[in-house]
């Protein structure tokens, strides 16, 4: 009514007061509301307790000693909109930075880690690469069109049949790698899983120079027509890589003329020619 007669006969603001029988100190008011701390108490307990409602957070606020009013935290609590349904993301643990050392022998640390490309036809496919992180062997080079947890255990039980298990695998946090059967897995075989932080692909840097590598020899300078053709020639680059691609950080050798595992004679690829390979179109 203040405004209005303000605004209407242009008068002062004491004859408005007057008029309307309202004290000037009441005009002149300003409603100071200062809700920050109970937003950001609210918004902590949405993040940790995001399936609880509104008695459990203020219940919770009081005991903690934070003294409100509960009409004034149902109306933070309803200006949230945290009285709506809301869509939380599965939390992984807290994952602790651990060096990224060489270990002393062979089986002892592997890496793992997926890379994604596309045939001529569009598909996506997915890499699967396992690597020893002491003498840098690729042990697996592995494509497919879909590589669930289980591929991912069916390719390790093969590694396991011809060279043995490590003691402990370095892995991203993946839905592969975090998955109930692949963590099962590994317990049963008594494997640690060492994950890296979210985020930090260089704590797993040892498969993160390998992938680059690879990139750079396979799937960026090839064009592949389906799966067969990418794994013959993926399987062929492992066999160069593994025994005459020097390392600098292993004295300029090759993985496995640093540490071998198998015969000095083994040359897969010189006992039988395979017919199946084919002449590949470079991009």
């Amino acid at each position: 009514m203040v405004s209005y007669l303000l605004a209407a006969y242009k008068v002062s603001i004491a004859r408005a007061c007057h008029v309307v029988g309202l004290h000037r100190s009441m005009w002149y008011y300003q409603a100071k509301k200062d809700d920050s701390e109970v937003v950001a108490k609210l918004t902590e307990l949405a993040e940790d307790l995001p399936t609880r409602g509104f008695d459990v957070y203020y219940n919770r606020i009081r005991t903690e000693g934070l003294v409100c009013n509960r009409k004034r935290v149902l109306r933070v609590y309803r200006g949230m909109k945290l009285g709506m349904r809301r869509r939380h993301k599965k939390r992984l643990p807290t994952r602790i930075q651990q060096p990224l050392e060489t270990p002393g022998g062979l089986n002892e640390v592997w890496s793992m880690d997926f890379m994604s490309d596309s045939l001529s036809d569009g598909r996506r496919v997915r890499m699967f690469n396992v690597i020893d992180d002491y003498n840098r062997e690729a042990l697996a080079v592995e494509p497919g069109l879909s590589f669930p947890a289980t591929r991912v255990t069916r390719v390790l039980n093969q590694l396991e049949e011809e060279i043995g298990l490590p003691k402990v695998i370095r892995v991203d946090n993946g839905p592969e790698f975090i998955s109930k059967e692949f963590t099962a897995w590994c317990k049963q075989k008594d494997i640690e899983i060492r994950y890296i932080q979210p985020g930090k692909p260089m704590q797993n840097g040892f498969i993160e120079r390998f992938n680059r590598t690879f990139r750079e020899d396979v799937l960026d300078a090839y064009w592949f027509e389906d799966l067969e053709q990418l794994g013959i020639i993926a399987e062929k680059w492992r066999y160069d890589y593994n025994f005459y691609h020097p390392h600098k950080a292993l004295e300029y050798k090759a993985p496995c003329q640093y540490a071998s595992r198998y015969s000095k004679d083994l040359d897969p690829w010189k006992e039988e020619e395979n017919e199946n390979i084919v002449k590949f179109i470079p991009v």
